[in-house]
């Protein structure tokens, strides 16, 4: 059943609940705890932490969109509102998102559910006797989203959630080239292609010099205006893809979404400026498992509601309620077996 979502009147339109947040919110004060955990090819992902150290408390992995990172405003007031409820939170920080670059010329890219995987395996070694849950935003959706459907029964998490998902990476890329939404466009290729070039100024400096010669080998930088030229020139050829089309071909999440088995939310809205209605799957193309809340309003990860003078944010509601929901309906499942 569908949560009530009562939209900012003042904020007609999927661009004012896009941008309300990143330019007027205030960032909630957390005390965290950042680990490294290092990956199996020797590069690293930065993990913040907060909330209950209780055991067997909830513990829910949060991923964060493209050029996002753990201190994007809609990580830290999800990780609020999960310790509200005495849970325990990881906030990732994808391939040098955590305020440097990282050691390889690997990045982080939509697809790179391997990263995920061993970032939920590092997790589980930590905390064996947590439930463990996951929250993706955007290309943290994506990401998410990927992944339960490529593990099937065999992904190790109670329940997801994912939030303004690219379904179709290709059919994001054309609609971040129409209208207003070229000014995003504009701002992640100055955000991505400074990613690359501060990248390429570390490993130049302080190697490993086959690092460095893998980012040299990609050319200059210059002429890149759209994700079309910047997937085919620096996303495709570092992470193995043929090219743009293959690469988002190979890592939409909507080719994916029959095959998951854990119980699964997708929350999106129809005026979401990154995405194309069209974009957004049928009913038909979901598994069992999955429960398609799909709102008239709320752009993207915006979801702003109450007044002006005092804005609430409804994924900061919901999420909780909604896997607190899933735990709940787990224990009666489990209680039966447990007393035999």
């Amino acid at each position: 059943m569908m949560s009530a979502f009562r939209p900012t009147r003042w904020l007609a339109g999927g661009h004012l609940q896009t941008l309300f947040s990143p330019l007027l919110r205030r960032p909630p004060s957390l005390q965290r705890q950042r680990t490294r955990m290092t990956l199996s090819d020797g590069d690293y992902l930065d993990l913040d932490w907060h909330g209950s150290a209780a055991a067997r408390s909830p513990l829910v992995i949060l991923l964060h969109g493209l050029t996002g990172s753990s201190s994007s405003l809609y990580m830290l007031g999800q990780q609020r509102a999960l310790a509200a409820l005495g849970w325990h939170s990881v906030a990732v920080n994808w391939r040098g998102c955590s305020g440097e670059p990282n050691h390889s010329a690997r990045a982080y890219h939509s697809g790179a559910s391997d990263d995920l995987a061993e970032v939920i395996a590092h997790v589980r070694s930590r905390h064996p006797d947590r439930p463990l849950l996951a929250v993706g935003y955007s290309l943290g959706g994506n990401v998410l989203l990927k992944y339960l459907g490529e593990s099937g029964a065999n992904a190790p998490l109670r329940a997801a959630v994912a939030v303004s998902v690219p379904f179709r990476l290709d059919q994001c890329a054309d609609r971040l080239q129409v209208g207003f939404s070229r000014v995003y466009q504009s701002r992640f290729m100055r955000d991505m292609l400074a990613y690359v070039s501060n990248k390429k100024r570390l490993l130049q400096h302080q190697g490993p010099d086959a690092e460095y010669a893998r980012l040299d080998a990609l050319g200059s930088l210059a002429g890149m205006d759209s994700f079309w030229d910047f997937d085919g020139r620096i996303t495709a050829p570092l992470h193995g893809f043929a090219s743009a089309q293959d690469y988002y071909q190979r890592c939409s999440s909507r080719f994916f979404l029959s095959g998951i088995r854990v119980p699964t939310l997708i929350i999106q809205a129809q005026d979401d400026p990154f995405v194309y209605p069209h974009s957004l799957p049928e009913l038909s193309e979901l598994s069992p498992s999955t429960e398609f809340e799909l709102h008239q309003r709320g752009g993207h990860v915006g979801f702003v509601e109450g007044p002006l003078w005092r804005p609430r944010y409804y994924l900061e509601r919901r999420i909780p309620q909604w896997l607190s929901a899933q735990m709940a309906e787990a224990g009666c499942r489990l209680t039966p077996s447990s007393g035999r």
